[in-house]
């Protein structure tokens, strides 16, 4: 197959997406820089204080051992969360936001709600101890889920392409709750130390040890087992098409009902007898954290089942080699041709088959979703975008895949063999059940052709997907 190098097939035009004119005319509020700027202001403040706020309950001393204590469980949950993120990885700085917003903004939140709201209840009923123990369980997980949700609204809403699936949303909500337990938990353990220095104990006995063996070692996998259930309601939205705007709205809805509900319940098992804490522990914790993890893992396969079904079109077509669908359907075959590109070509290399695998990955779900009905508006611009992206860094990406290929995955079906597309060489359309055709141009005819399409293609903005 001669191919050559393309040309942007789907560019923008020069003043953007939708003409330019909005964005020229755009007042100082909707600038990219002025909203990075509110959000950053907005996590700073809320950190500061928060900061001050739990100091002010643990005492410096306090706080450095509890700082000390609660930091060990980040990196591993922080570990567990990127690896389930390994097939489409999202950018970082998602991550970063949703820890920054748990540890901070959502923390500060629950702090400040929670205290008015039990000394409220505590007033107005003269009850102290029913007051703590009704905050406890009704108060605090509607306001400390609701915090954590809203980091996975935020993302869900402004990164929208960087949110695609379950997984998204699973790891969105499992890093933000990651972030709210750390700082609950440096409270926790510093008021803990605060209390043994005034009644000397020490030791194993000690209530520090206690409330470390407690939140560390038995349940540190409880504020983010809340809030996946909210992230697995967005995530199923997110596959939801565009019209269907009942269901994307309650299935957020319904899992944050359910975070509630577990976290209510994982609260108040300590007032349901001597062994009642670990009674909810077994019979509905472990549980709950077994299946959601058999979910989450089996949902990861079946993301590289889809890569390994929707990429042989952009092979056939010609952007890809026959073996790289194959390959990068295979966390295995990536890995392998991350460590041949470095091994060659040093870490930029490694780099950049990395960034291969993941605009492949995206390049594949993108297409999923357009079979199914489920595409937004700009399917052809975006397909183009990663097309090229793709396109750039074939050179290096492909013999480290192609490799990989070779030693990893199963040997890849001819291009004339795979069955139920209409390609040939160049421009061909492939078949979409019940969607009609979606346009895959081959890099061979990217030139020539204004917008890179044939005289008789589809103008740019045309979405073939969209009903």
């Amino acid at each position: 197959m001669a191919i050559s190098p393309p040309y942007p097939p789907y560019p923008t035009p020069p003043d953007g997406p939708a003409g330019g004119g909005a964005l020229r005319h755009a007042h100082w509020w909707q600038r990219t820089w002025v909203r990075y700027g509110a959000l950053i202001t907005l996590l700073t403040l809320s950190g500061l204080v928060i900061l001050a706020l739990v100091r002010q309950q643990t005492g410096t001393e306090g706080f450095l051992v509890g700082l000390g204590l609660a930091v060990l469980p980040v990196p591993l949950l922080i570990a567990a969360f990127r690896w389930l993120d390994r097939v489409e990885p999202g950018p970082w700085r998602n991550l970063v936001f949703a820890f920054a917003w748990g540890a901070c903004a959502a923390a500060l939140i629950a702090i400040v709600a929670n205290s008015f709201a039990t000394k409220w209840i505590a007033t107005a009923t003269a009850d102290p101890s029913g007051a703590d123990t009704l905050g406890a369980t009704v108060i605090a997980p509607v306001v400390e889920e609701s915090a954590k949700a809203a980091a996975v609204l935020l993302v869900f809403l402004f990164r929208r392409r960087d949110f695609t699936g379950i997984v998204d949303g699973v790891v969105i909500a499992g890093v933000t709750a990651t972030g709210f337990a750390f700082t609950e938990n440096i409270l926790y353990l510093g008021t803990a130390f605060g209390t043994d220095q005034l009644t000397g104990d020490r030791g194993i006995p000690s209530v520090t040890a206690a409330t470390f063996f407690v939140r560390v070692v038995m349940s540190p996998f409880a504020h983010p087992l809340f809030t996946v259930l909210t992230g697995i309601g967005f995530g199923i939205a997110a596959l939801s098409g565009e019209r269907q705007h009942v269901r994307r709205v309650l299935l957020p809805l319904s899992g944050l009902l359910l975070a509630m509900g577990m976290h209510a319940l994982w609260n108040g098992s300590s007032t349901f007898g001597q062994f009642g804490f670990f009674a909810v522990y077994g019979a509905f914790m472990v549980p709950t954290f077994g299946v959601l993890t058999w979910l989450v893992v089996w949902t990861r396969q079946r993301e590289l089942h889809t890569v390994r079904e929707e990429l042989p079109a952009y092979a056939v077509a010609g952007w890809l080699s026959p073996a790289e669908p194959y390959a990068l359907g295979s966390m295995r075959a990536r890995r392998l041709a991350r460590t041949f590109a470095k091994n060659h070509g040093g870490r930029p290399a490694a780099r950049a088959v990395a960034e291969y695998e993941a605009y492949a990955t995206s390049l594949a779900f993108l297409r999923h979703r357009g079979r199914l009905g489920r595409a937004g508006a700009d399917f052809v611009v975006r397909e183009g975008e990663l097309l090229n992206e793709l396109w750039r860094r074939r050179e290096i990406a492909r013999p480290a895949l192609e490799y990989a290929g070779r030693v990893a995955a199963p040997m890849p079906v001819p291009p004339a063999a795979w069955p139920g597309h209409g390609f040939g060489y160049g421009y061909g359309y492939a078949q979409a059940p019940g969607q009609g055709y979606a346009p895959v141009q081959g890099p061979g005819h990217a030139q020539g052709h204004g917008y890179g399409y044939p005289a008789s293609g589809p103008h740019p903005a045309y979405n073939p997907y969209r009903t």
